[in-house]
């Protein structure tokens, strides 16, 4: 421990003083860090202290990460990784977002950029030893072999983003179904909380309500929609066309319709879960429905854990490699210029030499070695300050 004083000898604070000489710290640079006493007066003091010092200043968001970057000490996937910790609210948002920042998303770049440095090389000794008869054969099928082999592996990653993207921004459930089949009264249910006005008179709900929920480390987006019938009242007319829509693209659709009902068929039967509602009331439940009461309570803890083992089928397996739309991109046009290569008849050297060439240039860019200035000022300003 240690006192901090001012310069005028007046002391501020006992702090525990920690010094990180590069190049081992977070920025690679040397680093002294002030646990202090974490009231407003003290720091205010503390801040306000070093701020006179020379050629002293408060660090701008997200800069002791951009310099991290910048040393080398993080590519950018894994400093979006760090973003996404930061804004993290479930448990799988968690896990993923510590395989981003664990590197490992720039592991397997830098080993799918390997492969093809090495394709790529023995296409030029294809080119410089053209003369040699005994040599573009061989050498160039074993390039394509090495593209190939990366080729799939791309693919694999690829066919992640879905699922990173969903863990990420959130599963989307939507409630659907008729006026008063009780979707207002399940989202209050599911979110402990009065988000939706809830009203024996049809037509209540016209626009799309929605909250955030953690379900069992899942994050879902729960969404309550107008209720599907024809409209004659424009502004009603426009809900329900939301909502279908809403439908169209939900990962799990909840479809409700009331015991007292008639059952309503409902698009998207793929992601569809059939739910009877007012189990409290006297009709019928089909067999393909599972039934709830919002007033007593019955049948929600079972609801719950359907909701939360199909999204979980959803998003089996590893935490996703791919994340954001700007990863797609990048593994997309790595794959493009990989099949050309591989699929190409034309057995031209410098062609195919060139396909490497843009797929180690759209890998390069998936870590940031190129072209990032546009998303590295995006990132960083929405760090807090000093981190």
């Amino acid at each position: 421990m240690r006192r901090l004083r001012d310069r005028s000898g007046e002391t501020i604070d006992s702090a525990l003083v920690l010094f990180f000489p590069a190049p081992a710290s977070f920025t690679g640079e040397d680093v002294a860090e002030l646990h202090v006493h974490g009231s407003r007066a003290v720091l205010a003091r503390l801040l306000g202290a070093l701020a006179a010092l020379p050629a002293v200043r408060l660090a701008e968001a997200g800069e002791f990460t951009r310099r991290a970057f910048e040393a080398g000490k993080l590519d950018l996937a894994a400093v979006e990784g760090l973003a996404d910790l930061i804004d993290s609210e479930t448990e799988w948002q968690r896990l993923q977002a510590l395989r981003q920042m664990g590197g490992a998303l720039g592991e397997y770049a830098k080993s799918w950029r390997g492969a093809l440095i090495e394709a790529a090389s023995l296409l030029a000794a294809e080119l410089d030893f053209s003369d040699e008869g005994d040599v573009s054969g061989p050498l160039q099928q074993q390039a394509l072999a090495l593209a190939d082999e990366v080729l799939n592996s791309l693919r694999l990653a690829l066919g992640s983003f879905a699922m990173g993207e969903r863990v990420r921004e959130g599963f989307v459930v939507v409630l659907a179904g008729p006026p008063n089949a009780g979707k207002s009264s399940l989202l209050n249910a599911l979110a402990r909380r009065d988000v939706a006005i809830v009203s024996p008179i049809a037509g209540t709900t016209r626009d799309s309500l929605e909250v955030r929920l953690d379900l069992a480390g899942l994050p879902v987006i729960l969404i309550d929609t107008a209720g599907l019938r024809d409209s004659a009242d424009p502004v009603e007319a426009e809900g329900v066309r939301r909502a279908r829509a809403l439908v169209a693209r939900a990962d799990l659709v909840l479809g409700l319709r009331g015991v007292d009902s008639e059952p309503y068929r409902i698009e998207n039967e793929a992601q569809l879960l059939k739910i009877a509602t007012k189990a409290d009331l006297s009709g019928s439940v089909l067999s393909d429905e599972l039934a709830i009461s919002v007033r007593s309570g019955e049948g929600l803890t079972a609801l719950l854990a359907e909701i939360v083992e199909r999204l979980q089928r959803l998003g089996s397996g590893e935490p996703a490699l791919l994340t954001r739309e700007r990863h797609r991109i990048a593994v997309s046009n790595a794959i493009a210029a990989l099949e050309r290569a591989v699929t190409a008849r034309h057995g031209q050297g410098e062609l195919l030499a060139e396909d490497m060439r843009l797929a180690v240039v759209a890998l390069e860019r998936l870590v940031g070695r190129i072209d990032v200035e546009d998303v590295l000022d995006r990132l960083f300003a929405g760090f807090c300050i000093g981190k």
